[in-house]
């Protein structure tokens, strides 16, 4: 027992003992109801969401995903920190098998984590709200008898196939060109935020 508890607090194991603490900390918290799973989701944390997109662990939340690296890490890590112990390693040579532990415990992470969120994304996908920046390059269809710069709705059908009725404008410009009454298709190219309504213009043909 003595051995396992000085592998846990030695280089690179050292490194992912205090993270996985932390990690156990955060899911004790949320056990007793202290915090939730999406706690580290918000705007602030997008760059470390972009960077999990990248390594492929996007689809779940950012907690989720953390935890699997970390756990993976310590684990893989633990046990090349044993196996250099077993070897009979010393001085420069443990140091440099160290690192070569912490690199492999990294890849092994990634990799094993990136087959844990696989089927876990199913769960998750349910629970995210489409955005209205989703409906920006989609198709509708006019429902009302003209749309001009403040009155105007559509019928779009978003990527899952439900519905939905919007409210549109068309520019003067747009207007001027190709005006938009019931029945006429158009492509949304815009939203504002402050009134609630996309820019759409007239798709050729109608």
């Amino acid at each position: 027992m003595g051995e396992f508890f000085a592998a846990t607090l030695t280089f690179p194991t050292a490194l992912f003992t205090f993270a996985l603490l932390v990690v156990i900390g955060f899911w004790l918290l949320v056990l007793v109801g202290g915090t939730e799973t999406e706690a580290f989701d918000g705007a602030e944390s997008g760059p470390v969401v972009g960077g999990l997109d990248v390594l492929g662990l996007g689809g779940v939340p950012v907690t989720v995903a953390v935890t699997g690296l970390v756990t993976l890490s310590w684990f893989s890590s633990l046990a090349g920190t044993v196996a250099i112990g077993a070897i009979g390693l010393s001085g420069i040579g443990v140091v440099l098998a160290g690192f070569v532990v912490l690199i492999v415990a990294a890849v092994a992470a990634v990799a094993g984590t990136r087959l844990a969120v696989i089927p876990l994304r199913r769960f998750f996908r349910a629970d995210t709200q489409p955005s209205r920046q989703d409906f920006i390059g989609r198709m509708c269809v006019v429902r009302t008898g003209h749309v001009d710069t403040e009155f105007g709705q559509a019928e779009l059908t978003s990527a899952d196939g439900s519905s939905a009725i919007i409210q549109i404008r068309q520019s003067i410009l747009h207007a001027a060109i190709a005006p938009l009454t019931h029945g006429d298709s158009a492509v949304v190219f815009e939203y504002d935020p402050a009134t609630d309504a996309f820019w759409v213009a007239a798709l050729e043909g109608n």
